[in-house]
């Protein structure tokens, strides 16, 4: 679970900088509606990877905790 921690953390600082540096207010040709979206599917996606690699990890978990009790 710590490095899912790790994953996102290191994804949401990720967004952070790429949001400071994509603002729209210093590139005056952006507009603030398609930096908003941008800045919204980029969190929505990481929330999904977040989602994915929990599941996964207790999926697996499962999957080794059955085949330690079948030897």
């Amino acid at each position: 679970m710590r490095k899912i921690n790790i994953t996102t953390i290191a994804l949401l600082i990720y967004l952070l900088v790429m949001s400071i540096i994509g603002w729209p207010g210093k590139n005056p040709g952006n507009s603030y509606t398609e930096y908003f979206l941008m800045i919204g599917a980029t969190l929505i996606i990481i929330i999904l990877l977040r989602y994915l690699q929990i599941k996964r990890l207790k999926t697996r978990d499962k999957w080794n905790k059955d085949n330690d009790q079948a030897k």
